[in-house]
């Protein structure tokens, strides 16, 4: 499995970027996707994830919920973060990351598959 994520930038605060991921290769052995994000001297952190084909299991960091929107199309096996409103302390190095499991999980142990990060930097 691959995963190539794009679509980061520089962005004033307040502004808007979208993210996307895509995934290719033995795509059976994943059925969730996952957003993280690290930034300098911090953890890799849980922005949201999904399992392809149930809306309703999308799930957010409580950081970005009412700001950041999953979505995806699933013929392109492709998953998108709609970032809105962004803060400069949403600047990090974003990752997009696939596993196989029931639910989504939060922490990056349980993805087994990652792509290479986009920089987002959102300057005040």
């Amino acid at each position: 499995v691959q995963l190539q994520a794009s679509g980061g930038g520089f962005v004033q605060a307040g502004g808007s970027l979208n993210l996307s991921c895509a995934v290719s290769g033995l795509t059976y052995g994943s059925n969730i996707m996952g957003w993280f994000r690290q930034a300098p001297g911090k953890e890799r952190e849980f922005v949201g994830g999904f399992r392809w084909g149930a809306s309703d299991t999308d799930d957010y960091a409580d950081s970005v919920k009412g700001r950041f929107a999953i979505s995806r199309d699933n013929a392109k096996r492709t998953g998108y973060l709609q970032m809105n409103s962004l803060k400069p302390e949403d600047t990090a190095v974003y990752y997009c990351a696939a596993g196989r499991r029931l639910w989504v999980p939060q922490r990056p142990q349980e993805y087994s598959y990652w792509g290479h990060g986009t920089l987002v930097t959102v300057s005040s």
